[in-house]
């Protein structure tokens, strides 16, 4: 039996305009195509960024353009412009690999004590160097030092609840100088949509629920402002139910 044509008050059914498709087939495309293009951009821009920032410190003899022309134009040809990208990138992993190896010897770690001993003479290198130098290990040591769990904290009063990241268990002088002898937790309360500003926050255990999404799943939903839960078919349940 054929489905019957009309609304439930007898009107028939009006099939999509031939505009109403277009806009539904170019939302579609704009959903599968815009992924990969921001992908693909950010990737470019990005190469061409340590591209930029490498070659000025390779003599003009070597640059790839030099090469070009010197091996492959013939002599007394007009020379051609070339825009290779991805080369520098080669030549920053190179290095940055080994500046580690030998930052890992006995002369690398006793030229970089000397260094920092210098560095440790000047007031205001000596400010951005320690900040940066801890933002970098932190970020890059191969230690256990991300974030534990995602959690859900009421903030920035009783009744409203934002998303955040337990970091670790208080220590020091915060655990010693806070009232109470229960469990303290730092926690790192991230901003929309930009998750690396946020607020340091020192909570009692008993005023952070945990969640059972994963950290990374938890930064997408802040990074997308609530879009993007980490099931997309049932947001009330948990991911693996």
């Amino acid at each position: 039996m054929q489905d019957d044509p009309h609304h439930s008050d007898g009107s028939r059914l009006r099939k999509p305009g031939l505009f109403s498709r277009l806009r539904g087939n170019f939302l579609a495309g704009l959903i599968i195509v815009a992924p990969i293009g921001m992908t693909f951009w950010l990737i470019y821009t990005v190469v061409g960024w340590i591209d930029s920032w490498v070659w000025p410190f390779v003599p003009d003899y070597y640059q790839p353009e030099a090469l070009v022309n010197r091996y492959l134009v013939p002599e007394g040809a007009d020379p051609i412009n070339v825009n290779v990208r991805g080369v520098g990138v080669v030549i920053f992993l190179i290095f940055t690999v080994f500046v580690g190896w030998l930052g890992k010897g006995l002369i690398g770690r006793s030229f970089l004590r000397w260094a920092e001993r210098i560095v440790d003479r000047m007031p205001v290198v000596r400010s951005i160097y320690n900040g940066v130098k801890q933002i970098a290990e932190t970020v890059f040591s191969q230690r256990d030092t991300s974030f534990d769990k995602a959690c859900l904290i009421e903030y920035p009063r009783k009744g409203i609840w934002a998303i955040a990241f337990i970091s670790t268990n208080a220590k020091g002088e915060i655990k010693a100088k806070l009232p109470g002898e229960e469990e303290i937790a730092t926690v790192f309360l991230p901003t929309t949509p930009n998750p690396t500003s946020g607020f340091l926050l020192f909570l009692p255990r008993s005023d952070v629920l945990e969640l059972d999404m994963t950290v990374e799943d938890a930064a997408k939903l802040v990074i997308s402002a609530g879009l993007v839960y980490p099931n997309s078919k049932d947001p009330t349940t948990p991911p693996d139910a």
